[in-house]
């Protein structure tokens, strides 16, 4: 939801190549540290945002009637699609016919909604995605499918972003603003790749703090 297909005049873009970086899926040692940390984190979020959770849905109720939650099919390990859960943040029936990406202000999204954006508690919802193991805590965003297929036309590497699975926040996450064309994904896969290669335990502590900074308000993007 928070970025939409290109529209004719995107697609007319001409096509960018990402750094030439080398990443490899994490190796089982790695991929049990990140485990451990999915479910730690997981398990303290769902035990302590309950009173968030329950303020989320009062607040999504009153601006904008609706179902609570948007579900979308996002792109996954090695490129298989899954169904991505998230707070609904846009007024219901409001996606307009050519697709264009959400711009500032958007109209479409209620109130609320740009807070639960800008402070990313709309990506609570995931938890669940994390606990069925299609997402870690730390990863690439999930990309949408329709953006996805258009992305590996015409980004060089693009598909390397998927020998891991994707996270609810991320390096890029932290670093870049939301995406809305194809030199922004071009920026965001730089932090992704750079983030696959230079995986440890430190960097994905100093990830997870950065986001506690930005749903604090500190480093909102």
């Amino acid at each position: 939801m928070n970025a939409l297909i290109l529209n004719p005049s995107h697609t007319k873009q001409p096509c960018t190549e990402s750094l030439n970086l080398p990443p490899e899926e994490y190796s089982k040692f790695k991929y049990f540290q990140k485990r451990v940390i999915d479910f730690t984190f997981s398990t303290l979020l769902l035990l302590f945002s309950m009173p968030i959770v329950a303020f989320i849905i009062i607040r999504i109720k009153k601006e904008s009637p609706g179902p609570i939650f948007f579900k979308q099919t996002r792109i996954g390990l090695h490129g298989k699609p899954f169904t991505c859960y998230k707070f609904r943040s846009m007024h219901i029936h409001t996606v307009t016919e050519d697709g264009v990406y959400t711009q500032d202000q958007d109209l479409r999204i209620f109130p609320f909604g740009q807070f639960m954006r800008k402070t990313r508690l709309d990506e609570l919802p995931q938890v669940l995605n994390v606990l069925k193991n299609e997402m870690h805590l730390v990863g690439p965003r999930a990309e949408w499918d329709l953006l996805s297929n258009q992305y590996e036309d015409c980004i060089k590497n693009y598909q390397k972003r998927f020998l891991v699975r994707p996270g609810i926040t991320g390096l890029a996450q932290v670093s870049y603003p939301y995406g809305r064309n194809i030199y922004d994904a071009e920026q965001k896969l730089n932090y992704d790749l750079q983030y696959i290669k230079s995986w440890s335990l430190l960097s994905e502590l100093k990830v997870v703090y950065q986001t506690v900074g930005v749903v604090l308000g500190k480093k909102g993007l």
